[in-house]
């Protein structure tokens, strides 16, 4: 029986939270990327649901959940992390964390390390000054709305080049558009983390596995944001780490490619080993 996704909000002293959640058994978070909502894992959560409590919120700035008071940094993504599972009487999870949603996780681990079991970081990119210079860049730039309307075609072309077809470029875009006219707070925050993340991410102890998209990579090189050789800094900084790249994946794996991804994740998670 399909086990229904059901969408609930937390209060926080910086606004409204909305998270999904569904399933019964041993818990999984799920936290997206920028400029996405949980709307990135809805796929991966009916096949997660099926023997898991599976957990995914939108990040404030982000989606569904409010625009925080302030500029949101790492640090702070993961203490709303901490106050979800809190607030759902859950003393320790797996988290699956992916790009932006990545550095939060692992930022989880690396604060509250009794907090995860097992951890999951897809697309995690080693940034350097270049790299962080590009990414202040797109922060300036955001997504500003245009009198003329033209920036909804414009989030159109930007997404239909990768995203594969017309029912997902709208998802992305909605989720664009919910971002357009306010700080791209999750840029800024990984902006302003991603130096320090190698030194953060040491601290890691948890069993991890560390998941790439071949074509991710590529995109996120050609885009001057951050170079393919970089990304080793996450399997250098966790040595005890699991490495799988998936041939194909591209930016949208987790909408494109959920049956591969959860068998992946939940071989991973099954095993007692890394």
């Amino acid at each position: 029986m399909k086990k229904p996704i059901k969408r609930a909000f937390l209060d926080t002293e910086d606004g409204q939270i909305l998270y999904r959640i569904g399933g019964e058994g041993e818990p999984l978070l799920l936290l997206h990327q920028n400029p996405r909502s949980s709307d990135e894992f809805r796929e991966l959560m009916s096949i997660f649901a099926q023997t898991r409590r599976v957990i995914a919120m939108d990040f404030l700035g982000l989606g569904d959940s409010d625009k925080p008071p302030r500029m949101y940094s790492t640090e702070d993504y993961a203490k709303t992390v901490i106050a979800l599972l809190e607030e759902l009487g859950i003393s320790s999870i797996s988290i699956l964390g992916n790009h932006t949603g990545a550095f939060v996780a692992g930022e989880v681990a690396a604060a509250y390390p009794e907090k995860v079991d097992k951890l999951i970081l897809c697309n995690a990119f080693g940034f350097d000054e270049e790299g962080k210079a590009a990414l202040l860049k797109r922060f300036n730039d955001g997504f500003k709305i245009k009198a003329d309307g033209s920036h909804l075609m414009e989030r159109w072309s930007a997404r239909a080049q990768y995203v594969g077809s017309p029912e997902l470029n709208q998802r992305w875009v909605l989720d664009d558009l919910k971002s357009s006219g306010y700080p791209l707070y999750a840029i800024w925050a990984v902006q302003d983390y991603c130096l320090n993340a190698p030194t953060r991410f040491q601290l890691i102890k948890s069993p991890t596995l560390i998941l790439w998209g071949t074509e991710d990579m590529k995109t996120f090189d050609k885009l001057g944001l951050a170079k393919v050789e970089n990304r080793y800094f996450v399997s250098k900084a966790i040595p005890h780490s699991r490495v799988v790249e998936i041939e194909g994946g591209t930016i949208c794996m987790m909408n494109q490619m959920p049956e591969e991804i959860s068998q992946i994740v939940i071989d991973f998670l099954e095993n007692s080993s890394i």
